[in-house]
């Protein structure tokens, strides 16, 4: 790697990338592994519901802290600690649905393991990246959770068919040792002096440079917390958060169960179809990072508007496509709607998820941490909630076959999108109000 003359600001983009995509394999893969395993051994959904949940509640205990640990002693340093922890938790836990406690305090510590990651990114990158950057390789890092989420979806049903659930817990922890060592060799802290020449190169496009160096991050300074949690551009991002999270952890934790039992689908027969709707968050996140960039730099739009467009557009297609999922009852409709789905939530991160760098480029980590707990919120209500609703609907449907045991799911989700799009156009800007 140091043979190729890569700038390292590209190669922190690269690792975060591959971070964020062995993060959710290693969230996939559970819901996979348990899934099966619960399944073989009739455990009810309301409990499938409470154990697929419990990641959520570590996870959102440790994104303020995980925000403002970073933010002060440094985003590479939290990163490789939290990883090496979810690693070894994963490589130590014994799969069994009968031994609620020991897989509940498990989940809960790869959730707060995890919890320090994302806050940690948004501090690195926003210490790396220059300003008509940030669109692009924000969406770069990001869609790696997406490309992770399809991988798995690929690969580990396979894995558990012949090798068994627990192999799923020994590929994530290898995975997570792999990436440990590559960011502990290649991944570094910024130098003052190492900045500038890429300062100098992007005057020409932003004379207000957002670059955080250590010299000038909130290191050396009190964070304005109050001002945080009162700003109604954060509470945008929050609402925004909350809902594109709502959706991904329905749809990831819940997928499974819906091709399975409310189609009457094996995930090990539908082949490569199943990863399709996380390819298409890839590739859509992408395309939003490189669109918002090309209207910034070209200034077809300013960076308000274009946040705005396109987390509107992003969402509000979304919410049409969650909507009407139970209504196909083939695996191709149902596959295409998920995908449609998902694919425009990432297009739409390209509004609300970059935009914690553009009103506090100094405290990206600290708005991160506060706005992706929302969104572990999210995962806690939302994954907790749809296995109440599933269960409340086999009662009264006698199975999960009927498309109306499906339709408070993804109506909810739907709806969620349409409101927090409204409320990023009244409130969100592109400015930068923190200094």
């Amino acid at each position: 790697m140091t043979k190729m003359t890569l700038p390292v600001r590209y190669l922190i983009v690269i690792l975060t990338f591959i971070c964020t995509s062995v993060c959710y394999i290693e969230r996939v893969g559970f819901s996979i592994a348990y899934t099966v395993a619960a399944d073989a051994v009739s455990v009810n959904q309301s409990t499938k519901g409470a154990i697929l949940s419990t990641f959520y509640y570590g996870y959102a205990c440790s994104q303020v802290p995980g925000g403002y640990v970073a933010q002060k002693i440094g985003g590479r340093k939290v990163l490789l600690l939290s990883f090496l922890l979810w690693s070894f938790t994963c490589a130590l836990l014994p799969l069994d649905p009968n031994r609620v406690s020991i897989l509940i305090i498990a989940r809960l510590l790869v959730g707060v393991a995890q919890g320090f990651i994302f806050p940690s990114i948004h501090t690195v990158l926003a210490q790396w990246v220059p300003p008509h950057e940030r669109s692009r390789s924000v969406s770069l890092t990001t869609s790696g959770m997406y490309l992770g989420a399809a991988l798995g979806m690929l690969l580990l049903p396979t894995l558990v068919k012949f090798k068994g659930p627990q192999s799923v817990f020994v590929a994530e922890a290898a995975l997570g040792l792999v990436w440990s060592l590559l960011w502990f060799k290649y991944a570094s802290d910024p130098k003052g002096e190492s900045l500038l020449p890429v300062n100098k190169k992007i005057d020409t496009v932003s004379k207000d440079s957002n670059v955080v160096s250590p010299s000038n991050s909130a290191k050396s300074g009190s964070i304005p917390w109050l001002k945080i949690l009162m700003s109604l551009p954060v509470w945008a991002i929050v609402v925004n958060n909350f809902t594109f999270h709502y959706a991904l952890y329905v749809l990831m934790n819940w997928l499974p169960t819906y091709f399975e039992l409310g189609l009457k689908l094996s995930l090990q027969d539908m082949g490569s179809s199943k990863m399709l709707p996380y390819l298409n968050m890839f590739v859509f996140s992408n395309i939003g990072g490189v669109v918002a960039d090309y209207f910034i730099t070209r200034r077809i739009l300013s960076v308000t508007m274009t946040r705005k467009v396109l987390n509107t557009v992003g969402f509000l297609v979304a919410s049409l496509a969650l909507v009407v999922i139970p209504s196909f009852r083939t695996s191709g409709g149902a596959v295409f709607c998920s995908s449609v789905a998902l694919g425009f939530l990432a297009l739409g991160r390209a509004g609300f998820a970059v935009n914690h760098m553009d009103i506090a480029p100094r405290y990206a980590g600290i708005v991160m941490g506060v706005s992706n707990t929302a969104g572990t919120l999210a995962g806690i209500v939302g994954v907790d909630l749809t296995g109440r609703l599933l269960e409340a609907a086999k009662v009264a449907n006698s199975d999960l076959s009927t498309p109306e045991s499906w339709k408070a799911v993804f109506l909810i989700p739907g709806l969620l999108c349409v409101f927090s799009s409204f409320i990023f156009l009244l409130f969100s800007t592109g400015e930068r109000i923190f200094e």
